[in-house]
């Protein structure tokens, strides 16, 4: 027995040594060893070659109706007045006045049936669909068994993904929080000072970078001189918890938040000693002004790290970037917008919150094959004049979008858990009026002109 026990005792010790030998001093220097980047390169070109065999056995099978490419159904995106006025000239009797006419209502009813089978809203809280299948048994629903020699990957796979790199990952993930909560709590007993704030950055970054290495991540960062700067606001599309570890791994952010309990709680309490995060109550959260006034106050003092938001207020599923709150764009202060893009390839980093809670969204992740994804730093953009905090959230949300080759939307993302808006509504109302009041004016010209 005694024997068994030693034996634990010098496998725990070679585990521990690889662990804090090859991964975490290398990731407090920002330094890697190179085995991240010879695992990616291997698990490309077995993607490829399943790949290759998942085609060649689909096109030995019997083929399906293919999808088309925008989704489930073909729509169409001509403008309204253009749409309604085709339907008006395949109807003669429709043509002499611009009043409302039965025939309108056919555009409306395609418009709404378009949405029910599938809408640009509900599309973008779904997991990613794959053009070809990774391996992970969660994204496999599109596709049959191939061949023996592909089954056998999978399975290898599997053994790699839950028996070597998920007990490793899971050991770094708690090195990494244990560090952040022991770390920030003892750079917090210090007195202000310039040396603590560089512990503090210390700390933090340096804990980040030991999480991302729980999560094989592999990040390239774009156009670095651009990174946020003291006293300014970082604005991103949001994908995923893991955004806020992505982004850390490059500097130091100050985090905006509500106040949790339980372990969350004891993490936000923690570094809050050692570093000016903002941490609202739950009741300062539905006050506007006061969420407000405590981010001027620290956009103010220049020596603050810069404030790290996400305007969409929820998660996108990596292909779309939505409306952005204006609350962030009206307190003044220079803008450094992010974008973010995610390589589904090998492993969907989209949280859905309503299918899955954060335990079991950190063991998908811990169980994927990687974190791959690039991040691009955009040149800071302030406030015109004369332009309001919609129109320059609008416009900083679509240079995010041009640069991560993400859709721009313009619909609100709180639709994941809310009705639609009244005012939608109207504007559509709006939209159909002056385009009859517009063609009225048009016929009363031309019956002008004959008379």
């Amino acid at each position: 027995m005694e024997a068994a026990w030693d034996i634990a005792f010098v496998l725990f010790q070679v585990w521990l040594s690889i662990v804090v030998g090859l991964i975490m001093l290398p990731a407090m220097f920002g330094m890697s060893l190179g085995f991240t980047d010879i695992y990616i390169k291997v698990l490309v070109k077995t993607l490829e070659w399943a790949t290759l065999r998942i085609q060649r056995g689909q096109n030995e099978q019997p083929t399906l109706p293919s999808q088309s490419a925008n989704g489930i159904i073909e729509k169409d995106d001509g403008s309204m007045e253009e749409k309604i006025r085709q339907l008006r000239r395949s109807h003669p009797d429709n043509l002499a006045g611009g009043d409302f006419t039965l025939c309108d209502a056919f555009y409306f009813c395609k418009k709404g049936i378009e949405n029910i089978v599938e809408d640009q809203v509900t599309q973008r809280f779904t997991s990613e669909e794959l053009a070809s299948w990774n391996l992970l048994t969660r994204t496999n629903n599109n596709f049959r068994y191939i061949s023996v020699r592909l089954t056998i990957i999978w399975g290898l796979g599997v053994f790699i993904r839950y028996c070597i790199l998920l007990p490793l990952r899971i050991t770094l993930a708690v090195i990494g929080l244990s560090w952040l909560v022991i770390g920030t709590t003892l750079v917090g007993l210090l007195p202000s000072s310039n040396v603590k704030n560089w512990l503090s950055d210390l700390v933090h970054i340096t804990c980040y970078r030991i999480c991302a290495r729980a999560l094989s991540a592999t990040i390239r960062y774009h156009n670095k001189e651009n990174r946020p700067k003291k006293g300014g606001i970082c604005v991103a599309n949001h994908t995923s918890p893991i955004d806020i570890v992505i982004l850390a791994n490059d500097g130091c952010y100050a985090m905006v938040g509500q106040v949790h309990g339980g372990l969350m709680g004891v993490i936000q309490r923690s570094m809050v000693r050692s570093c000016p995060h903002v941490w609202f109550e739950r009741a300062e959260m539905k006050d506007r002004h006061a969420v407000a006034k405590r981010l001027k106050e620290h956009i103010a003092d220049k020596t603050k790290l810069p404030i790290l938001i996400f305007p969409e207020g929820t998660c996108i599923n990596n292909t779309s970037v939505m409306m952005f709150k204006k609350g962030s764009f009206e307190i003044g202060g220079t803008i450094y917008p992010v974008a973010i893009k995610y390589d589904p390839q090998f492993g969907d980093a989209f949280w859905n919150s309503a299918k899955y809670n954060m335990v079991s969204y950190i063991l998908r992740m811990m169980t994927s094959w990687a974190i791959v994804c690039n991040v691009w730093y955009l040149a800071p953009m302030t406030r015109q004049d004369g332009e309001d905090a919609v129109h320059f959230a609008n416009r900083v949300k679509s240079a995010i979008a041009q640069q991560g080759g993400l859709v721009d939307l313009s619909w609100d993302g709180g639709l994941k858990r809310e009705r639609v808006k009244e005012s939608f509504k109207e504007e559509q109302q709006k939209m159909y009026s002056s385009m009859i009041v517009a063609i009225c004016a048009c016929c009363d010209g031309s019956l002008i002109k004959k008379a």
